[in-house]
């Protein structure tokens, strides 16, 4: 049985939930958000907040069931306190900047490669070599930060790149002569 399905979504001060059949939509100080969760849960709304059970016990429930919970939880906190993910560049002339709404990055390339943000997201540059993507939206701000990562990602041997901040890159040693 999951362990997090159980756990109701208690209710966060300055945020209403609403749920209608099986969509759940959450409005706060940040703004508005919805999930349609899929048939095998079902969400309602309990004295201790908003409760997400499975329809019967069959494996395709179950296993949606956590899921499903974490999803309501996450734009709960979305419009409530909003989701952040930070960048750091390394590499010699490897730098980013903001022009106007856009990221203006460096990466080594014979051009510079300009990235717009997507509705819902703020990019923020605050030294040359961070990179801070926020928004409410929690799947949308890691596949921003991804897409980002993406025109250069870490490199094993000197460790230049654009990478997480929390990740670890795996050094490997160079050719010996």
């Amino acid at each position: 049985m999951s362990r997090i399905g159980k756990k109701p979504i208690a209710p966060v001060s300055g945020v209403t939930v609403t749920v209608d059949g099986q969509t759940v939509s959450a409005k706060g100080p940040k703004g508005e958000l919805s999930v349609e969760l899929i048939d095998w849960v079902k969400p309602e709304m309990s004295d201790d907040g908003v409760v997400v059970t499975p329809y019967d016990d069959s494996r395709e429930a179950r296993s949606a069931w956590g899921m499903s919970r974490t999803m309501v939880q996450n734009i709960v906190d979305g419009v409530s306190k909003g989701f952040e993910r930070k960048l750091v560049i390394n590499g010699v002339g490897y730098r980013a900047q903001m022009q106007g709404s856009d990221l203006k990055l460096s990466l080594g390339f014979s051009h510079e490669v300009i990235f717009k943000a997507p509705d819902g997201i703020q990019l923020a540059a605050p030294t040359q070599t961070e990179i801070v993507v926020s928004g409410i939206d929690k799947q949308q701000v890691g596949q921003v930060a991804a897409n980002i990562r993406e025109f250069r990602p870490p490199e094993p041997y000197k460790g230049k790149g654009v990478r997480y901040e929390d990740e670890h890159i795996y050094r490997k040693e160079g050719k010996k002569k």
